[in-house]
């Protein structure tokens, strides 16, 4: 790719290491999420990261990396798929791509067993440092089980754990084999109307599918600018349109159709 995210752990792990962890969220949206918690680090919004949908860990790990020194990473999973070994194998892959094993929490469990107590209690981390953060997240990103009444409750543990100023990435959006996703979301933020979607992360192929970032609508402009400025070559000018706004629409081949 001819950008980057600007950390270069990150961007170095993106292209040596993340194509060695099975996986299907693109390189692309690893990128693109690596500068928005860079630029979150910049502005002095400090918290944790969060995953729901762990698997091998590819984009955990590219998440972790962007963490300042005192932040704790938190990876939520059944680790049961396809074997039991998974467990093991996600520890294995941390280890070799430069993640410490003090920096993250793994639990294996079933999303719907934890409360945000748990998240907190999870995310207080071996340092004290990691407690004075309140234990609230900065960045989740929401890869679970693919139905409408799990993205939903996925979303609203997301959001009691989530800093003031922080993000949601919601994985597989607009995915031909999961079309109703996006009406939880549509749900979801019919409820929550402070909430706006900050950018469609376009998807490289059938699996490697678009990402939404949704925020509380006072964070939008703190990331609007900076990532059209930043992505000015996969920008797609026209933008997204949400019946009361436009957002972001980043995509690895930004082009407009041509009628003859």
């Amino acid at each position: 790719m001819s950008f980057s995210s600007g950390n270069a752990v990150v961007d170095r792990y993106i292209a040596e290491g993340y194509d060695t962890v099975r996986g299907m969220s693109s390189r692309f949206a690893a990128t693109i999420c690596g500068h928005v918690i860079r630029r979150q680090s910049e502005l002095g919004i400090k918290g944790h990261i969060a995953e729901i949908g762990t698997f091998e860990g590819r984009f955990f790990i590219a998440m972790a990396l962007g963490m300042a020194d005192d932040e704790h990473a938190l990876g939520i999973d059944t680790f049961n798929w396809p074997n039991d070994g998974l467990f093991d194998l996600f520890h294995s892959h941390c280890a070799r791509l430069g993640l410490a094993r003090e920096r993250y929490t793994a639990i294996k469990a079933n999303v719907r067993d934890l409360s945000a107590k748990d998240i907190a209690a999870a995310l207080g981390g071996p340092q004290p440092a990691a407690q004075a953060l309140e234990q609230k997240v900065r960045f989740w990103h929401i890869d679970g089980d693919h139905s409408r009444e799990a993205l939903l409750a996925d979303l609203d543990l997301a959001e009691a754990t989530l800093h003031a100023q922080g993000m949601i990435c919601l994985d597989d959006m607009l995915h031909p084999g999961y079309p109703l996703l996006i009406i939880a979301v549509h749900e979801w933020m019919e409820r929550h109307p402070d909430w706006r979607v900050l950018c469609v992360i376009d998807r490289e192929d059938i699996v490697a599918a678009a990402k939404f970032l949704i925020s509380h609508k006072d964070v939008v402009p703190l990331f609007e600018n900076d990532l059209m400025d930043t992505f000015k070559g996969q920008h797609w000018v026209l933008g997204s349109e949400w019946e009361r706004y436009f957002c972001v629409v980043l995509t690895p081949q930004p082009r407009i159709a041509i009628v003859d």
